[in-house]
């Protein structure tokens, strides 16, 4: 079975314990094997699934717990140059999906800019600026946490820091046609 073969509300039995990230806390948590789990949205590198009651998502370096193939945590050679140092983060940016929505989060228009700074030590630091749909929008720490990990997958980047800003606020007009097209929402 694949990710892309999931649908809403299959079930499936976890085949180990899994880390999963509390939805819409950010907070890390075990879900125990053998726990019964229903997906919500497979999109991206991560499957959204419910369990007793709550959402959580997992992360594709375990969808082996799923039964289905562990996705590698995606990484950059110590030699990666700054450009691909930065598409590396724009590219796991892309993977990031709210879970509630199937478009990711760069061509919805949440983020606004990244910043790659060095430290005198020479570590590296991104810092991310990206706004929610609304600023109620109860999933920023599950996007925050999820971009962080993804991020932190390049050894050549010591820190993330995602910055959570309203202003300007978000609208529709700041998706991609793509999204708008996916979406519905010509």
């Amino acid at each position: 079975m694949e990710q892309e073969r999931l649908y809403k509300g299959q079930q499936l039995p976890l085949q180990r314990d899994v880390e999963a990230i509390s939805i819409p806390f950010g907070k890390s948590v075990t879900i125990a094997e053998d726990s019964i789990v229903s997906v919500m949205q497979a999109k991206g590198s991560t499957i959204s699934v419910t369990h007793e009651g709550r959402l959580f998502l997992i992360e594709g370096r375990d969808f082996d717990a799923l039964g289905l193939p562990a996705l590698p945590r995606p990484t950059l050679s110590p030699e990666a140059s700054e450009e691909e140092i930065e598409q590396f983060v724009w590219d796991q940016l892309r993977t990031c999906f709210d879970p509630e929505i199937p478009v990711n989060i760069v061509d919805l228009g949440l983020v606004y800019g990244c910043r790659i700074e060095h430290l005198l030590t020479g570590e590296r630091i991104v810092t991310v600026r990206m706004t929610l749909t609304a600023p109620g929008c109860g999933m920023g720490d599950v996007i925050a946490e999820d971009a962080r990990r993804k991020i932190l997958g390049a050894p050549q980047i010591s820190r993330v820091h995602i910055e959570t800003v309203f202003d300007p606020p978000w609208n529709r007009e700041m998706m991609s046609e793509e999204a708008r097209l996916e979406l519905g929402m010509f």
